[in-house]
């Protein structure tokens, strides 16, 4: 048996996206643990189960789904329970069925499954299409082979995961190295009715790949058919702030 990857994602196991990706990283000879919510649970970002006890079911050899958890539970319980604290050569969280792009990086499951990956000490990244429209899971996971063999031979930076998107299209111009940009999503909250008379709200995005976008980002990468390649790091300290602040004189705040 070859490296082994744990892939995980937040749209479930019986999702297309991760499914593809399992059956391209058995081909190409890994060892595949795959751990996975047991319901879709896109926008979970990256919360863990702290209120309640988990359960770990067994679907086929390496592959499992965790009872009522988060994307990031099943990293947490992939590496210290399945994997016995081992850490794999990578791990990779996708391919997710819809775009996380800009923004998106702050509600993503995906993304904060592969952020709990690099947390824990994992190489990670995550996989996602430009769009939900018949994404061609097939091509995209051909591709992340490419970028998983990169990774595997020179590494990332320290405490660096990668967020990476597909353009929905075979017709790719190539690999492209972005910045965090702008959500492909337009916020959308929609009102019910119940029977009774409650009004109810639910709240989700269409997505628009109309608007201008900046240059070097990853909406603009797809946007024009390339395939995103972002680094994301841990350390969320805005540094330019931190020097404004301090030329504001935040740090000779009196007390009391």
């Amino acid at each position: 048996m070859g490296r082994t990857v744990l892939l995980v994602n937040d749209d479930g196991y019986a999702s297309k996206g991760i499914l593809e990706m399992r059956r391209k990283l058995l081909e190409e000879g890994f060892r595949v643990i795959t751990i996975t919510p047991d319901r879709n649970m896109s926008g979970s970002s990256h919360s863990l189960t702290f209120t309640r006890p988990l359960k770990i079911e067994k679907l086929e050899e390496d592959f499992y789904y965790v009872v009522d958890g988060t994307p990031a539970d099943c990293v947490h319980l992939g590496l210290h329970i399945i994997l016995g604290g081992k850490k794999p050569d990578i791990m990779v969280a996708g391919i997710n069925t819809g775009p996380n792009l800009g923004n998106d990086i702050f509600y993503s499951g995906t993304v904060g499954a592969a952020r709990e990956g690099r947390l824990l000490g994992m190489q990670s990244i995550a996989l996602s299409p430009a769009s939900a429209k018949n994404p061609d899971f097939s091509f995209m996971a051909e591709l992340s082979m490419k970028i998983i063999y990169q990774v595997l031979d020179v590494g990332l930076p320290d405490r660096v995961f990668l967020n990476i998107t597909f353009p929905n299209t075979r017709d790719i111009k190539g690999f492209r190295l972005t910045r965090q940009g702008r959500s492909a999503y337009e916020e959308e909250i929609k009102e019910y009715i119940s029977p009774s008379g409650e009004k109810y709200y639910w709240i989700g995005g269409k997505e628009n790949f109309n608007r201008p976008g900046e240059d070097d980002t990853d909406y603009t990468a797809v946007k024009e058919g390339y395939v995103s390649i972002t680094p994301i790091g841990l350390d969320l300290t805005d540094y330019k702030g931190l020097e404004d602040l301090q030329n504001r004189k935040f740090s000779q705040i009196e007390f009391p």
